[in-house]
């Protein structure tokens, strides 16, 4: 009943040690409910591990990219000569300080606007696979879900600017609501391409049509998916407000932004949820472009024989299939903090761009762009299959590779097999 919404192998796991313990039926209902919500709290207690964890490096990574870049060294005290407990002692100093609410202000909504934001940010997190099998909502739109979750923070925007009784942080947020929103158009568009390629909106099914070598990553598969892996990383970088389109930070224009009348941790936790959306965004990247949890150099294809040897006394754990994982969910997190650092690369280098040359950017070319990459994407195999009876140039057309993986075949195809098991 409740598989669905949690990893099914955790919960029939926990299912049958409650069933054993407490002497009832594994298939009852309190069984099912119980494993069902000890099931989501763990999952929800990895995930806001990583979903707070990962902005501390990030942190202290953006402060030692922009001291190099201005020939500096950046932290170089706290927690050694790297200074690397530098962004714990500033999260320390934050939640100390006095939290103020001004006195025009929505006092209820001025308090709500940062969790919102920061929730629906760390919600993206729940349908995104770390590796072949590890992901806590296990839901075949996944890449449909991921997109919407991802676009609720602009309500926290919103919200923060328009309760903060300032001038200057409504203009801040209605700037940044009208560029967020204005992003997610091309930045949707551009991964529609490998959806519409693989034929489905399961990220589990994406990241296993690129195992092997390098040339099945989807950034290969035609140039309108190479050109669209660019467009999707600029609009991506816009979508979590980050330079040369952060306007919620132009200090010579607007002061801080939607923010400007936060302090302390509430101030805090919208740069927790910027940063926690540089990486969702970034692994988006990762798994419809540049292979998921896969390597490219054929090496995770060994790794990948050991799944199901070295079981312990865990039922449905297995030693191997763990050492699979692990070396997957490195390997995409690896590719997903190289593209922040590009983006944090970009922060310290590109000037700031002005309002109207951020809307004509998206609105002129930015959309124009993404439209003609996906409809050339579209035509590109009706071309070669016409050109020279072949939907791919070399090597097995996707459609015959997502047949094992569980995509529906086509009622053709279909029939075919039904024909044959007679």
């Amino acid at each position: 009943m409740y598989g669905m919404f949690a990893a099914i192998t955790l919960e029939d796991f926990l299912a049958s040690n409650i069933s054993y313990w407490l002497r009832m039926t594994a298939g009852s209902e309190f069984v099912l409910l119980a494993a069902f919500l000890f099931a989501a709290l763990i999952h929800a207690g990895l995930l806001l591990g990583l979903f707070s964890g990962l902005p501390v490096f990030y942190i202290w990574l953006e402060r030692k990219v922009a001291g190099r870049i201005q020939d500096r060294l950046g932290p170089t005290r706290v927690g050694g000569g790297f200074g690397w407990l530098q962004t714990i002692a500033d999260g320390i100093k934050l939640i100390q300080k006095e939290d103020l609410v001004p006195k025009d202000a929505d006092n209820l909504v001025f308090r709500m606007a940062p969790y919102l934001a920061t929730i629906a940010s760390f919600a993206a997190f729940m349908v995104l696979p770390l590796s072949d099998g590890w992901v806590a909502v296990a839901a075949e739109c996944g890449a449909f879900l991921i997109l919407a979750l991802m676009s609720l923070e602009v309500l926290g925007i919103i919200l923060a600017g328009y309760s903060s009784g300032s001038k200057w942080a409504l203009f801040g947020a209605m700037r940044e609501a009208a560029q967020m929103v204005s992003y997610e158009i091309p930045m949707a568009i551009c991964a529609l391409i490998p959806l519409m390629i693989a034929g489905s909106l399961n990220f589990q099914v994406i990241g296993r049509l690129q195992s092997g070598g390098l040339w099945n990553w989807f950034i290969f598969h035609d140039p309108f998916t190479f050109l669209a892996f660019f467009c999707y990383f600029i609009t991506a970088t816009a979508s979590v407000k980050r330079a040369p389109f952060d306007l919620a930070e132009a200090e010579s224009e607007l002061v801080a932004g939607f923010h400007t009348e936060y302090s302390g941790f509430r101030w805090s936790i919208f740069f927790l949820a910027e940063y926690s959306s540089m990486f969702a965004v970034s692994a988006v990247a990762v798994i419809l472009f540049l292979g998921g949890w896969h390597d490219g150099l054929m090496v995770d294809s060994v790794i990948d024989n050991l799944r199901g040897t070295g079981s312990g006394l865990i039922e449905g754990f297995s030693l191997g299939s763990y050492t699979a994982n692990v070396f997957g969910a490195a390997i995409l997190i690896g590719k997903a903090c190289m593209l922040v650092f590009v983006q944090i690369w970009v922060r310290w280098t590109l000037p700031r761009l002005r309002i109207d040359q951020v809307m004509t950017t998206c609105l002129k070319y930015l959309v124009p762009i993404s439209c003609f990459l996906f409809v050339m994407a579209v035509l590109w195999p009706l071309v070669l299959a016409t050109s020279f009876s072949r939907p791919v140039f070399a090597g097995r057309p996707l459609g015959e590779k997502s047949l094992p993986l569980g995509v529906p075949a086509s009622a053709a195809v279909a029939a075919e097999q039904r024909e044959a098991a007679r």
